[in-house]
């Protein structure tokens, strides 16, 4: 949602905007779309809701980009469900959303803070996206329930690193 001239200007489908615990409104298509825009992202799903002041993501990942990128940095993994799960791709996953977003000036709350890589796409067939390729929100917020949750519980530990896998 946008502010023009003292009026609200919804950018999104209404049904899919959401209120943080802060009272801020944000309308994660419009997120989504900007960290589609980072070099590890394939697919994005931003998450939010009342009882919460931050955004979470579960990212699907660029296989390729993330394999060349651990190679680069000398980690040693098996397969891309194991990388996946390395903090260390967490983290770097996270400051390169957290960059895109900034250049795209995104607000501090419309940035994620919490991330989880998951190795396997969002497809018709798993039922996590629509005819028209866009995320089903419902069927992903509950198949998606424990990634969620565990990224808020780590938040409210106040670590910094990056939590989650599933």
């Amino acid at each position: 949602m946008a502010t023009w001239r003292g009026r609200l200007k919804i950018i999104d489908r209404k049904k899919n905007i959401c209120m943080l615990a802060q009272a801020e409104y944000i309308a994660p298509e419009k997120i989504e779309n900007v960290y589609a825009k980072c070099k590890f992202v394939a697919q994005c799903f931003i998450y939010g809701d009342s009882f919460n002041s931050s955004l979470v993501a579960v990212v699907s990942m660029d296989p390729d980009v993330l394999k060349e990128w651990a190679i680069s940095e000398g980690i040693k993994f098996e397969d891309l469900a194991q990388l996946c799960s390395d903090p260390r791709a967490r983290a770097a996953v996270l400051a390169d959303m957290d960059s895109v977003g900034r250049e795209a000036e995104l607000r501090s709350f419309e940035l994620a803070k919490a991330v989880t890589l998951v190795p396997e796409p969002f497809t018709l067939e798993n039922g996590l996206l629509t005819p028209t390729f866009k995320i089903k929100r419902p069927q992903a917020k509950a198949y998606l329930a424990q990634a969620i949750s565990d990224m808020y519980a780590s938040l409210s530990t106040s670590d910094p690193t990056p939590q989650s896998t599933l």
